[in-house]
């Protein structure tokens, strides 16, 4: 049995494109993998802060030498870390907002990516402590940018996965979504069918 985490990281709270997605590759994976347990976690709903100066310097410090007010100023942070290092698979939800990726799943990262925990450092070089997992986007675009120079999330995506160890990352891409209803009809008819061909 394996536990998959589903993240939803659109500002939007009904109508989003990158949160169909995920619904429907959650769905199309428990009915592959019956037995496997299933968080979702929307950021959206999450209220996660970006990173204050205060958080980033209590977060070498070892749980049993925190303060209890450095306690709470890291119980959100310590519960993302946690909640991302227990699963086996990975699905996020990713829209793009100015050429990059929302700044919610941007401060996401931020609370996770923890030295000692997430990564190390060390002579030759910094080594990824996350996990072999499994992680799958699903990308919603109103343009369309797949393979070009305006593509910055997908380079970002792999560089900060991989940093934290994991190298096993799919994309699947719904595009053109804002340029006609036609389009976006297409787009996720597209998406849709490679979420099917995924476990094929």
């Amino acid at each position: 049995m394996k536990s998959v985490l589903a993240i939803k990281t659109s500002i939007r709270t009904s109508g989003s494109n990158s949160s169909r997605l995920v619904d429907q590759m959650v769905q199309a994976w428990a009915e592959h993998n019956p037995q496997d347990s299933f968080t979702t976690r929307d950021l959206a709903q999450s209220d996660i802060p970006h990173l204050s100066e205060t958080a980033y310097a209590t977060m070498p410090v070892a749980n049993d030498q925190r303060s209890a007010e450095q306690h709470a100023l890291m119980a959100l942070s310590d519960q993302l870390t946690s909640e991302f290092l227990a699963a086996d698979v990975i699905i996020v939800g990713m829209p793009m907002y100015n050429f990059h990726v929302p700044s919610a799943f941007k401060a996401y990262i931020d609370h996770i990516a923890r030295l000692g925990l997430t990564f190390r450092y060390t002579e030759t070089g910094p080594v990824g402590l996350a996990g072999d997992k499994q992680v799958i986007f699903l990308l919603a675009r109103g343009g369309k940018y797949w393979g070009t120079p305006n593509d910055t999330q997908t380079p970002y995506l792999k560089a900060i996965f991989n940093f934290m160890g994991i190298s096993n990352i799919s994309f699947i891409a719904a595009e053109g979504l804002n340029i006609s209803p036609a389009m976006c009809e297409a787009g996720m008819q597209s998406a849709t069918q490679e979420i099917e061909n995924f476990f094929s």
